[in-house]
């Protein structure tokens, strides 16, 4: 697409470090006054909206609330009375497109993409919250729009703007683990694995607007269960792109796997990823899973085993163990985080704080790692993304970052729904010994709502 940073300077940025990964300068959607205020549009008020419905009016200027479930909508609305109010994003966008900078996306995962990239294509700058998107095509075309409007993006992960998170990438930079071969996520909550969909339909309440909630998934007709939208692979990634959203985005950024992406074509990289679950599971989720990338060699570091694992039992019992290991036998492997492991030291994370601990030494967190040194400090997770959305700084989770870094963790949801192990190729989005598996990379959507063909 037209606009594209060079492979060169894709791979110059990248070597700076993973917040270096950045688009180019963002264009704004009006001139502002040093001291003007952005106009920003709220799709998704409800659940995690709630967030931004409280934080951005006391930072900017909110023009339009959008969500497809009035009830959910309801305290948002009290709030803001006098604020035009839409179901649809599509006709906000049209009818008020002139009269706003920036669109926050918090709806469910699967219609994060339809969304964020009519607000780009409009010319809005985007904050989308995580996980980027469901499907892999959907985070390649996220990055690939947001660099052809040159709009500035962020995805909602809250931890990148820790000075503690900046200061691990730093040192991860530095050498202080030494050569890095291991990385680790987790989380100890297994999947669901429901067997059967809703078999009967039920009465839509009146306040929800169904077509619209359902957004570029395969019709359905309505049952309160398909809500709880998490546990169903048409819907979610599940704990993988919740937690794993947020406490694998340090190693990802730490240990500079978006150079991959830049890699010259003539090197064929490749991306291998294989799963080991309790079952497949092609509806929902298994009970647990342990699912394995291998990444080839990039500047300065070596090959890599990605391995992470949640739920328990079978092989994830076995993964368990070697975290608690590398962790200290006193800790119990708790609820979720992120390890890296090296030959001079790991380090480990939850959303944002960090710890790191020498090797030799005693197995135990050490202190919170303190701010960065080199790194620009944050101006927190929304004042990063607004100072983007005036032309400064790229936010750390800009989509030219987040869109390889979704595409790469989207993989393993893929992987465990086959028993072999899948090649992916980062340089033109494909899987090349699966066809079955490929096909999942962009799953057809609903007629009037695709994305754009690369």
């Amino acid at each position: 697409m037209g606009g594209q940073v060079s492979r060169r300077e894709f791979v110059r940025r990248a070597a700076l470090g993973a917040g270096a990964l950045l688009l180019a300068n963002s264009r704004s959607a009006r001139t502002y006054a040093a001291n003007g205020k952005l106009n920003i549009a709220l799709i998704g008020v409800g659940g995690r909206g709630k967030w931004y419905v409280d934080v951005v009016p006391k930072m900017e200027n909110v023009v339009a609330l959008c969500d497809v479930n009035e009830s959910k909508a309801e305290a948002a609305c009290k709030l803001f009375p006098d604020l035009p109010k839409f179901h649809d994003f599509r006709v906000m966008l049209d009818k008020m497109g002139k009269e706003m900078d920036a669109v926050f996306v918090a709806t469910p995962d699967f219609t994060h993409a339809a969304a964020a990239v009519a607000a780009m294509q409009a010319g809005k700058h985007v904050l989308c919250e995580k996980p980027l998107t469901r499907t892999v095509y959907e985070a390649r075309v996220m990055r690939d729009i947001a660099q052809k409007h040159k709009v500035a993006s962020q995805m909602g992960n809250q931890g990148s703007a820790s000075n503690s998170f900046r200061r691990g990438v730093e040192l991860v930079e530095e050498g202080a683990l030494g050569e890095v071969t291991e990385w680790y996520g987790f989380n100890a909550d297994g999947g669901p694995n429901i067997k059967e969909p809703p078999k009967e339909a039920a009465p839509c309440p009146e306040y929800l607007k169904w077509d619209l909630w359902l957004g570029p998934a395969q019709y359905r007709e309505f049952h309160p269960r398909w809500l709880g939208w998490t546990v169903w692979r048409d819907f979610s990634n599940y704990q993988l792109g919740n937690w794993g959203s947020h406490v694998c985005f340090l190693g990802w950024n730490a240990l500079k796997l978006g150079s991959v992406w830049a890699m010259p074509p003539e090197s064929r990289p490749r991306i291998r990823v294989q799963a080991e679950v309790s079952e497949i599971n092609k509806l929902s989720f298994p009970r647990w899973q342990v699912i394995r990338w291998k990444v080839p060699a990039r500047e300065g570091f070596p090959p890599l085993t990605f391995t992470w694992v949640n739920g328990q039992g079978g092989a994830a019992q076995q993964a368990w163990d070697k975290i608690v290991d590398y962790r200290g036998k006193k800790f119990k492997a708790w609820a979720c985080g992120g390890l890296i492991v090296g030959t001079k030291g790991r380090m480990e994370n939850n959303a944002g704080e960090c710890w790191f601990v020498p090797v030799p030494g005693e197995q135990e967190k050490g202190e919170v790692i303190s701010g960065p040194k080199k790194l620009p400090p944050s101006r927190g997770h929304e004042g990063d993304f607004f100072q983007a959305c005036r032309g400064g700084i790229p936010a750390w989770g800009n989509f030219g970052n987040t869109g390889p870094y979704w595409e790469f963790m989207a993989l393993g949801s893929i992987a465990t729904q086959f028993p072999d192990e899948l090649e992916y190729d980062p340089l033109e989005c494909k899987i090349v010994n699966n066809a079955e598996a490929d096909a999942l990379l962009n799953p057809p959507r609903r007629e009037g709502w695709e994305l754009p063909t690369r």
